[in-house]
């Protein structure tokens, strides 16, 4: 059974910084990517970001040059460095890892992050 656990939310002023980590457990197979997305309230999930197991980095146009996503292969653990916070990255932050035999991959159950202006 695959599990994955969040952690790093909590509360920073504006401009503050976080890091979020994700590690998974249990055996995972045939996993080519991890990811990280969020969810505001009465918002759609939406990506943050995205890396592959060869290290290629994908953004929401709204956190590029702010946050960094990075990750451990050998750990199964992915990292969401996360600089110049706003109020609107206020959202519960969700990690996902990828794996190409089941659609939706594999999902954490959320870490909050909450900004304060």
């Amino acid at each position: 059974q695959v599990q994955l656990v969040e952690s790093g939310g909590g509360l920073v002023q504006a401009e503050g910084s976080l890091r979020l980590s994700c590690a998974a457990s249990g055996s995972i197979s045939s996993m080519y990517a991890m990811g990280w997305y969020r969810q505001a309230p009465g918002k759609q999930r939406e990506l943050v970001a995205t890396i592959t197991r060869g290290g290629y980095t994908n953004y929401a146009d709204s956190v590029k040059g702010r946050f960094t996503i990075s990750g451990d292969n050998a750990r199964n653990t992915v990292y969401l460095r996360m600089n110049s916070l706003k109020p609107e990255d206020t959202a519960v932050y969700y990690c996902n890892f990828k794996v190409a035999t089941l659609r939706d991959g594999y999902w954490g159950k959320g870490t909050l992050v909450t900004v304060s202006s």
